[in-house]
């Protein structure tokens, strides 16, 4: 499947990208990666080293000419978000990705692609493999784990990097230069509940949500897109409230940072009300099928008789944890006051667990405003608190503040401009990037952030443009042939 995509043009990045998605590269897991990138630096005679954290730092000449320029930081994440299909059969552990050629697009066959952040890893590789390109002397910084945490950004150390120019490769609009962007802090309300016996005469049901598109739950989370656990929800909400619906489990959503798309639910409901409650509920997910009709299309909610669950919770936890799913806000809650069209603040409930007495709530909270961003969070946990819920706030990382007088953006943008007889969107973004993280290390640092074009970036729809690839790498040799002196 790679062969297609290893005959595509920039075949330097192509090929980059295609032997990093053979290696298994998840957050958190992210040995095998780090040692590929170690082995490729040290092939290449370069100067390779990994920091304390798990971080690959390589270190490049500059090319003849360009010894008087500034050191330039490149910098992308080796891990990338594991998301299938529910009906596609995939280790994320062991298997490379699949990748194929459909049109202009790269995608994966039914999982995320890793675009995300593997084409500027595969960039600045072949940067660094190259002996054509000009650039100054250069520092490649390899994060991890800056999808689940930012452990990589957040533990590396001030005085390791001597650069000073940061280009961060994780925008995913190529006519986009980025100058800011949100921070963000992990929310988790759990609780534990007893069990109830099923009671007799009861029917068991399995509630399935799923079909959702998903996606980014910051760069999204303004399309108004459905969360399949505040659907589930809705539903289990609308079940106890008119029919005593009885909750045994509920799995819903994955990654903090994903927009759930699917959600099942194991329900019990008193025999005799079965028909009432299957035509009522009907209605409800026709209705809901109506709502988000334009921009939900492959929605699916189904019910289906099952085996009757042994346990169920009880009622009071049940009646809090439906309550307090409710009140908790999903989506945007602010957008900014000085920018256009761009969120400030924003939740993403993205993972709910009920089984076995345990229940365990995650979101991720998001805002380029540090107080707004508690604001929400306390929000938060006053609605889970107020049902006996025990509320942690954790990974908290601060925004990248724009500076509307950095050199290198200035650059850029006017580069973007004379290459293309068009000015590029200069802006910050309603995303996790970790400038904001390596600029408390390096506050002296200036920074910009570009990429090519990726859609659907952590969901199994991720898919990167190849014309946009070639448009991206054109830039990027452009820009480091025009780093302004020291």
């Amino acid at each position: 499947m790679s062969l297609a995509v290893r005959n595509l043009a920039p075949k330097e990045v192509w090929n980059m990208f295609a032997d990093l998605n053979a290696v298994p590269r998840p957050s958190k897991k992210e040995e095998r990666v780090i040692q590929f990138m170690v082995n490729f630096g040290e092939n290449l005679n370069l100067e390779t080293f990994v920091d304390h954290v798990g971080n690959v730092i390589i270190k490049k000449p500059a090319t003849k000419g360009l010894e008087n320029r500034k050191t330039v930081v490149m910098q992308s994440h080796l891990d990338m978000v594991h998301q299938k299909n529910a009906d596609t059969i995939f280790d994320f552990d062991t298997e490379g990705i699949k990748m194929l050629v459909e049109g202009d697009w790269v995608t994966a066959d039914g999982t995320t692609l890793g675009a995300d952040n593997g084409l500027g890893v595969a960039s600045i590789m072949a940067v660094l493999a190259s002996t054509a390109i000009e650039h100054p002397s250069l520092e490649a910084l390899f994060t991890i784990d800056e999808e689940t945490g930012m452990t990589g950004a957040m533990g590396l150390e001030s005085g390791i990097l001597k650069g000073e120019i940061l280009l961060n490769l994780d925008t995913e609009e190529d006519d986009e230069i980025g100058m800011g962007c949100a921070g963000g802090i992990d929310l988790t309300a759990s609780r534990t509940y007893l069990e109830d016996q099923s009671a007799d005469n009861t029917t068991g049901f399995t509630i399935s949500v799923k079909g959702l598109n998903g996606g980014h739950s910051g760069m999204d989370i303004i399309k108004g897109l459905g969360n399949a656990n505040k659907i589930m929800n809705r539903l289990l909400f609308d079940g106890f409230t008119n029919f005593g619906l009885r909750i045994s489990e509920i799995n819903g959503g994955s990654l903090r940072n994903a927009i759930p798309r699917e959600s099942v639910a194991i329900i019990s409901i008193d025999s005799v009300a079965t028909e009432a409650f299957l035509l009522e509920t009907g209605l409800l997910i026709d209705s809901i099928k109506e709502e988000f009709a334009s921009i939900e299309t492959n929605l699916v909610i189904a019910i289906e008789k099952t085996t009757l669950p042994e346990k169920v919770m009880e009622i009071g936890v049940q009646e809090g944890l439906t309550k307090s799913i409710y009140a908790a806000l999903n989506g945007v809650y602010r957008m900014t006051p000085d920018i256009a069209d761009l969120v400030e603040t924003s939740n993403n409930i993205a993972r709910v667990i009920v089984k076995n007495g345990k229940i365990e709530i995650g979101c991720l909270t998001r805002s380029s405003s540090e107080t707004n961003k508690m604001d929400l969070a306390n929000s938060l946990k006053s609605a889970f608190e107020l049902s006996g819920f025990d509320v942690k706030l954790s990974a908290d990382y601060p925004g990248w503040q724009p500076n509307v007088t950095s050199e290198i953006l200035d650059i850029v943008a006017n580069l973007y401009d004379r290459l293309h007889g068009e000015k590029a969107l200069v802006a910050a973004c309603h995303a996790g990037l970790e400038c904001g993280l390596l600029g408390q290390n390096y506050p002296e640092m200036d920074m910009v952030s570009f990429g090519p074009t990726i859609r659907g970036a952590h969901s199994p729809d991720e898919r990167a443009s190849i014309s946009s690839t070639q448009k991206f790498w054109k830039f990027l040799i452009e820009i480091l042939k025009n780093i302004p002196s020291k």
